[in-house]
């Protein structure tokens, strides 16, 4: 929120005074004008959605920060230069253009660089100490840090003295006793405690007893599934016991007739626009098969859709004909059975224009998880628990998912790929559609397809 905020502030008082200063009327007038202003910030936020400007991870590193900032403005500049009426009229003296572009750019690369070297810094992580068994440790901690550059594990409370003896700790954590916890929280300015012990013995008289106490003095206090899917944006499959129902409060969008026929409508506005590209796209497609990809245009596969219903899902074909002559196997991400021109379409999602002619007649939607083959969902269903879960809802032409996972071969990743589709399940609406459809964007743009 910050990060938008400022943007903002930085922009305005950067292109008024600057306009204002030297009498460029082209700035100014972006600045005094509603509507002008209005499309100015909406291209701003859209376009930085679609080049990470408002990844944490990114805004956090200043090579990443450099090319996002770079990236976002030149493409929002030009977008604005080039929409009639609702932007000022282009100046005849071409340095006001030259200049718009310059000073929105300084505003934003400088302001972002602040961040990034103070902001950003370790002085202002945000301190957590975490509640766990000691064998915990690694594991939690990882799930969580790896996401959010500035949410910091500093401790855990355990017996220490046994961990000294049988554990070895990761740099950077300590061990806290539970009688010292209250000292340990104040010293050391924690923020947060994070309950992670999935057994309850593990939480002593006098363990609870502290945690009263700085539940009573203001500290926040929350379970380490409730912080890990804030965090990853991802539900903890892996630490769910049998009281599963407590983290499946699935959102009533999936039941909510006005979303479902709304989402449908768009849907097929979207499908007459994709099956109209990929129409343009069959001629090109199909000179490039004939030199770098023989064999049929279109294959069809299996895949399981809603409620368990098996249907054939078309694409443009990226793999040698016949590849899976003998049985079907699991696609690996440098897997030798894709040709050169078959890399080339997953990665820009080229492949996967065809199944538009899926999202029209029902089969699929625009979002959702992306549909498995029948032998994939049964082999990763027998070993992971809530994987079919998946099935509540139409299967996606690109998904949660896909936007923040790269491609996946082993169960751990499919365990990755299910936390997110149940994420998306448990909190989807009109915004999180709205976000997966500019990540998607970016996924191609930056060549990040399967």
């Amino acid at each position: 929120m910050m990060l938008h905020f400022v943007d903002v502030i930085c922009v305005l008082l950067a292109l008024n005074v600057t306009g204002n200063f030297f009498r460029l009327e082209y700035l100014t007038l972006a600045v005094s004008n509603g509507v002008h202003l209005l499309l100015l910030l909406v291209y701003l936020k859209l376009i930085g959605a679609v080049f990470e400007f408002y990844n944490l991870q990114v805004a956090s590193t200043e090579f990443q920060l450099i090319r996002s900032t770079i990236l976002t403005v030149t493409t929002t500049t030009v977008t604005y230069f080039l929409t009639p009426v609702y932007s000022p009229p282009l100046p005849a003296n071409r340095l006001q253009i030259l200049a718009f572009f310059t000073v929105i750019f300084l505003s934003l690369i400088l302001w972002r660089l602040f961040y990034v070297r103070f902001l950003a810094s370790k002085r202002f992580y945000q301190n957590a100490l975490l509640i766990c068994d000691a064998e915990q440790v690694e594991d939690l901690v990882s799930g969580i840090e790896s996401i959010d550059p500035h949410y910091k594990i500093v401790a855990f409370v355990s017996d220490c003295a046994k961990v000294a003896q049988s554990v070895r700790l990761k740099p950077g954590i300590e061990c806290v006793n539970a009688g010292e916890l209250m000292r340990y929280v104040n010293a050391k300015q924690i923020t947060e405690i994070v309950v992670g012990t999935q057994n309850p013995e593990s939480i002593t008289t006098e363990l609870y007893q502290q945690l009263l106490k700085l539940l009573e003095s203001g500290r926040l206090i929350r379970e380490y599934s409730q912080v890990y899917e804030s965090k990853t944006q991802r539900i903890p499959v892996q630490y769910i016991g049998r009281d599963f129902y407590r983290f499946f409060p699935f959102s009533r969008s999936n039941q909510n007739r006005l979303y479902l026929s709304i989402i449908r409508i768009l849907e097929i506005i979207l499908c007459f626009v994709g099956l109209l590209l990929t129409a343009l796209l069959i001629p090109f497609v199909f000179v490039m098969n004939s030199f770098a990809n023989k064999g049929s245009l279109f294959y069809t596969q299996e895949r399981i859709g809603k409620d368990g219903v098996v249907f054939n899902i078309l694409k443009f074909r990226t793999m040698l004909e016949n590849s899976e002559a003998d049985q079907a196997v699991f696609a690996a991400p440098d897997d030798a059975r894709v040709t050169a021109f078959g890399r080339f379409m997953r990665k820009t999602r080229m492949d996967e224009f065809p199944q538009f002619v899926n999202i029209l007649k029902g089969d699929m939607a625009v979002i959702g998880p992306r549909p498995e083959r029948p032998f994939v969902v049964k082999e990763i269903a027998e070993r992971m628990p809530f994987y079919e879960t998946r099935h509540i809802i139409k299967p996606g032409l690109t998904g949660w998912a896909q936007v923040n996972y790269s491609y996946g071969e082993s169960l751990e990743d499919s365990l990755i790929k299910l936390q997110y589709d149940l994420y998306y399940i448990k909190h989807r609406s009109f915004y999180l559609d709205f976000n997966i459809a500019l990540k998607t964007i970016t996924t191609i743009l930056f060549y990040r397809g399967q």
